[in-house]
């Protein structure tokens, strides 16, 4: 490519840029501007890291039911740790550089880590009852308005998912990448990108995939299981007709998985059921993808209160 084009596909982004955030009101607002840890000694960055987890694990214990889909948002916005997590954790990722990050390992659970960290605070925050879709303008601006500074950049939902996980290969609605070629954002962008994310990052609809929480030590076989778990309960075939249903997921990124043939081979790796594996392979050229309705009620129950509150 030349400069040229460059330059052009960044003018591109960045009307783009310009037009949504106007569109969706998004602005310069961070969730994590309040607290007074910003303004004190930095920990380091394993520190932090670690108390995003620690976070994310009471969270899991506590406020999220035993498969990960549905969370007490309620009792949460209540909880010491969650004005904890406001006031000591989230204000410390302003001065946190992602950049110290030494493994692909840690770059990955971190940055999912802090993408369903992120969502559960934008949910609070904004007071979300309901769902947060299905309008796609009401969706462009809850992914776009939940952002956190982070290391003195801005960094909202689809940030983080399509700019760094997915390797600034761009909103699958909106056309270009998520960053422009001068962005230095882009130095975080995690390359290869691995298609497993897709059943990591949780965005507080009910057709999203479980929250879990994630660590380099063991990332490989969490990403797998959460893979393999969410296609096993999600999938149904109609071996009459020949259709597959499957999560709309794979209709939005079906480029990530490969296109359709790579879409079959990811689900014959990840099926357990040695049946439903055999037949996809002997009926590849007649199967048909058909994609579920997303349900985007907010994953919302009361669990009732199992936080201590002062």
């Amino acid at each position: 490519m030349n400069i040229w084009q460059t330059t052009w596909s960044d003018h591109l982004v960045n009307l783009r840029e310009f037009v949504l955030s106007w569109a969706t009101a998004s602005g310069a607002r961070v969730l994590n501007d309040t607290g007074a840890a910003a303004l004190g000694g930095i920990d380091s960055d394993s520190e932090i890291t670690a108390e995003l987890k620690r976070f994310l694990d009471t969270v899991r214990i506590y406020a999220i039911d035993e498969g990960g889909r549905f969370v007490d948002y309620h009792t949460l916005k209540t909880s010491r740790l969650y004005l904890e997590y406001r006031q000591y954790c989230s204000p410390r990722l302003i001065q946190f550089d992602p950049g110290n990050l030494t493994s692909y390992e840690k770059k990955m659970s971190f940055w999912i880590n802090l993408y369903n960290a992120l969502i559960l605070d934008g949910v609070i925050a904004s007071k979300i009852t309901q769902g947060i879709g299905p309008n796609p303008l009401k969706l462009l601006a809850f992914f776009r308005r939940t952002a956190y500074n982070v290391g003195g950049y801005r960094m909202n939902a689809d940030d983080i998912e399509h700019g760094i996980l997915r390797c600034n290969r761009g909103h699958p609605m909106s056309p270009g990448p998520q960053f422009s070629s001068a962005d230095p954002r882009l130095a975080w962008a995690i390359d290869p990108v691995d298609v497993r994310i897709h059943f990591a990052l949780n965005c507080a609809g009910r057709s999203c995939p479980p929250i879990q929480v994630y660590s380099p030590q063991n990332l490989d076989s969490q990403l797998d299981l959460a893979a393999r778990n969410f296609i096993n309960q999600d999938i149904s075939f109609d071996q009459g007709t020949h259709k597959v249903q499957l999560s709309t997921i794979f209709k939005w990124f079906a480029k990530d998985f490969g296109g359709r043939q790579g879409i079959l081979d990811f689900l014959i790796e990840h099926l357990q059921d040695g049946d439903r594996k055999s037949w996809l392979r002997d009926n590849e050229e007649k199967i048909k993808f058909q994609y579920k309705a997303y349900d985007w009620r907010l994953n919302a129950f009361e669990m009732g209160p199992t936080f201590e509150k002062n």
